[in-house]
């Protein structure tokens, strides 16, 4: 019996009940949120249910599993994931233009969704390696190279938004290591740059014909939908006023759960997955999301604190890719809805539809609940 009540405690004391209780409340808002995006289609409903409880499920397995075996299996994982992007390069699906999936025979898997975790878990392993010595240059273009590769084969597939992710959560792990901010300064200036550029001449740089280095022609068509919507509202820039309108109208207080008219008017498209934040804005207002982004807040805050906790360099730097990842999402989701950002598929954490995101965000908080509940002995500090 006092064996049973041991083995019960040990499930229970892995989780971290404050993110536990933010992710049950983020939950239930998604799941409402749902109910009045999909209207009477329920089957997306309880798809949605069924995808929390298998997030939650992996979100709890996740956290009961030791840093030092999720950091041994780092390597392993981050070059499975890297073979299965090559393989989707050479016998990947085509869908809308895009080749982002392997087809099992029983189904279908999209590999770049595992290199958002892969990616950060291989650099934090790196790191702690060789945390016995300072940080050199070579380190950081090791860990640079380790980043860059998995990011071009999935631009190359092409997925901005999946790049954009693995890319942040992987140059966090490179920050927080302690690479210098000032050698991205000539970066930063370059992007102002290029951005007063396209400003300043978007009516000659966004002439059909006119073609950008290294973008796809649906990536030139967003940018340049961003910096002038009305240029196509019927058809690119349809997507972006369309959510404008749906937040604006939402005004002060909301018009109400379930009255609003762009959104059961079907005004607002892939209001279920990528706009769901327009559906929630017109029907909440302001205020609802104030608060919705104040849960987000302190998601993150909880995550940068275990971040801070964490015994070892490989937790901290995990941990710490982990909350940016999801500062990211949200950042990333509600700046395309709202139009101060191009459109590139980003979904909002734990609102939008979908199982695949969903995992990946359960498996990221599982393991800030791992790095959060267990202590690493001084001998694992440094796994060779």
């Amino acid at each position: 019996m006092n064996l049973i009540i041991q083995a019960i405690r040990r499930l229970f004391s892995v989780l971290d009940w404050p993110l536990l209780i933010l992710l049950v409340v983020m939950a239930m808002v998604g799941m409402a949120t749902m109910h009045s995006a999909v209207g009477n289609t329920d089957w997306r409903f309880a798809d949605q249910l069924r995808n929390f409880l298998i997030a939650f499920v992996a979100m709890w397995a996740v956290a009961l599993v030791r840093p030092t075996t999720i950091m041994r299996t780092a390597p392993y994982f981050y070059i499975l994931g890297v073979l299965l992007l090559v393989a989707v390069m050479l016998f990947g699906v085509t869908s809308k233009g895009a080749t982002r999936w392997l087809d099992l025979g029983f189904g279908r898997i999209q590999p770049s969704e595992m290199l958002k975790i892969a990616v950060p878990l291989m650099l934090a392993w790196y790191f702690q390696r060789q945390s016995a010595n300072r940080f050199r240059i070579l380190d950081f273009l090791v860990a640079t190279v380790l980043l860059l590769v998995p990011a071009a084969l999935i631009i190359d597939q092409p997925d901005l938004g999946t790049a954009l992710l693995v890319l942040v959560s992987g140059f966090c792990v490179i920050y927080f290591a302690g690479f210098s901010f000032r050698i991205l300064i000539p970066v930063v200036l370059v992007l102002v740059l290029a951005l007063g550029t396209l400003v300043v001449y978007e009516d000659q740089i966004c002439q059909p014909g006119v073609d950008w280095v290294m973008l796809h022609e649906y990536q030139k068509s967003r940018v340049c939908v961003l910096l002038n919507p009305g240029s196509d509202p019927l058809g690119k820039g349809f997507h972006t006023i369309q959510s404008m309108i749906a937040v604006g109208s939402g005004g002060v207080y909301g018009k109400g759960y379930m009255q609003g008219t762009q959104t059961h008017l079907d005004f607002i498209p892939e209001r279920t997955t990528d706009f769901i934040f327009a559906v929630f804005s017109e029907e909440f207002g302001f205020y609802g999301s104030v608060m919705l982004l104040v849960l987000y807040g302190l998601m993150v805050l909880r995550g940068l604190t275990i971040t801070v906790r964490a015994p070892s360099q490989f937790g901290r730097l995990l941990a710490g890719a982990m909350s940016m990842m999801m500062f990211v999402y949200v950042f990333v989701n509600i700046g395309m809805v709202t139009g101060v950002l191009p459109v590139v598929g980003v979904p909002l954490p734990f609102m939008s539809y979908g199982g695949t995101a969903l995992m990946t965000l359960g498996i990221a908080c599982g393991l800030l609940m791992s790095i959060g509940a267990h202590q690493l002995p001084p001998s694992d500090r440094r796994v060779r």
